[in-house]
């Protein structure tokens, strides 16, 4: 197991991280490499940030793999990241069953190939007895895309007289959302020095502390996410009210 740093010692570990995965491409043109590359080692990371998230006690980890809006990408980019699922189902299964992680996927279902559906149930199936902590990887997902899923499910089941109008509630709708099984979302981490959150967990994030790194993200280590959750607690969470 990893250790910890001394000052997270007596720290707050958030419950729900979520991280944007940018910066890739950048990170490889620095190195005189193609962007794919940088995917690569994208991918990569994802399984050293998991790892590190399980053992600093973070329940749920959510990642920003692919957006909606990455389809516009040239094609042979798009082509390399679709080929991603099944890479990360060879190299990391192994690791994630001996650390107990579950893995879960947020996005639609619409857009991609038999092979990878295929491929993401197998991973889903194959992990959803696990108590540790979930990895909540969102590949083809979009905020705006979510939210409207949800209202088209809420409508057709008033329709279907499965739900009145008077039950619509925040409570509520968050059980239409992919992240219902999930704890409260707590810290919104975006690397590679982009200062917005380009469509990721927009509901979700609503009262999530944000924290912004120029790090790229295929750098991101175990001490820069530690930092992160530092930072966390440093801030003073009101929710719109007045501490006492």
């Amino acid at each position: 197991m990893m250790k910890k740093i001394k000052q997270l010692e007596k720290l707050i570990i958030p419950e729900h991280i979520a991280i944007i995965l940018d910066g890739n491409g950048r990170w490889a043109k620095k190195r005189h490499m193609p962007r794919t590359y940088g995917h690569q080692r994208g991918v990569e990371n994802i399984r050293n940030i998991t790892l590190a998230a399980s053992d600093l006690g973070v329940k749920a980890l959510s990642v920003y793999a692919f957006s909606t809006e990455n389809w516009s990408r040239p094609k042979a980019e798009v082509d390399f990241l679709m080929k991603l699922p099944g890479e990360f189902e060879k190299r990391f299964k192994d690791d994630f069953k001996n650390h107990d992680i579950k893995v879960m996927f947020s996005g639609r279902k619409t857009h991609l190939s038999k092979e990878n559906l295929e491929i993401l149930e197998r991973i889903t199936n194959n992990t959803k007895e696990r108590q540790g902590l979930v990895l909540n990887i969102c590949f083809d997902y979009g905020s705006q895309s979510e939210i409207t899923e949800a209202v088209r499910l809420i409508a057709q089941d008033v329709l279907d007289k499965q739900l009145e109008v008077a039950d619509i509630t925040k409570k509520n709708i968050e059980n239409y959302l992919y992240t219902k099984d999930l704890p409260k979302l707590d810290l919104l981490i975006r690397p590679s020095g982009e200062l917005r959150l380009s469509n990721f967990l927009l509901w979700q994030a609503a009262y999530a502390e944000l924290y912004f790194t120029k790090t790229f993200w295929p750098a991101f280590s175990k001490k820069d996410l530690e930092q992160a959750i530092i930072e966390f607690n440093k801030r003073e969470r009101r929710y719109g009210g007045l501490k006492k």
